[in-house]
């Protein structure tokens, strides 16, 4: 049995460019199914937030339209609301990487608000990337990987092939033209090799001990992936 530390967004909306806080969190889909994943293979998991707030699921990765249809949602939904670690987090502040196997972080719009800038998440991806622990981040999560720094202020996941929510996702989302900025774009300034795929449609990108999905439906393949690392 390996112990997982799932990190979530703490925030319960992103601040769009007019300054309108469009409600979000993290998206039910890239938290469930890699949950369901790791606990069926044996797995323990833990999952911390900036503060140790109870994290909030965006309602819009509830409807019906984001999973299929109505039973889907209601599946979702009841998965959910069973997973009891979400609803006792530990601080992110607290959490050693040295504790655990392996690192993830599932998306939503909520860590372009918080884990993007949040300093003890960015010393954490440091420390597990540079550890050689799986880690896995999927969507908009590998927006955390902005707050991972250096001393000379260079980002430590420079040079690294990604999978990220893309340019052209989030256009057709209908976000691109009111965010302050976006996820690929930002990753790519910051040296980070982005590679993307068809929107929507699985994609996952493996570099080293580093994997990385493109989207919500990236995250059961992005599991497996990270599973085969802890076997």
């Amino acid at each position: 049995m390996s112990k997982i530390l799932f990190v979530l967004t703490g925030a319960d909306h992103w601040t769009l460019a007019d300054g309108t806080r469009h409600p979000s969190g993290f998206w039910a889909e890239e938290a469930v199914a890699p949950y369901e994943a790791f606990k069926a293979a044996g797995h323990e998991i833990t999952v911390a937030t900036p503060g140790g707030v109870v994290p909030t699921v965006d309602a819009g990765s509830l409807a019906p339209e984001a999973n299929g249809g109505q039973e889907g949602a209601d599946r979702i939904a009841a998965s959910l609301s069973s997973i009891d670690e979400i609803k006792k987090p530990i601080r992110l502040e607290d959490a050693r990487p040295a504790d655990y196997d392996a690192v993830f972080y599932p998306g939503g719009h909520g860590p372009m608000e918080d884990l993007a800038v949040n300093a003890a998440s960015g010393r954490l991806l440091v420390d597990t990337l540079r550890s050689g622990t799986p880690l896995g981040v999927v969507c908009h999560g590998p927006a955390a990987l902005l707050a991972a720094t250096d001393a000379d202020g260079s980002n430590a996941f420079a040079g690294r092939e990604v999978a990220a929510f893309s340019n052209a996702e989030e256009t057709q989302a209908g976000f691109a033209d009111r965010a302050k900025w976006l996820l690929e774009t930002r990753l790519v300034e910051a040296g980070v090799k982005v590679r993307v795929g068809e929107p929507w449609a699985p994609h996952v990108v493996v570099d080293g001990n580093l994997v990385t999905g493109q989207n919500p439906a990236s995250s059961a393949p992005l599991a497996a992936e990270l599973l085969k690392k802890l076997s």
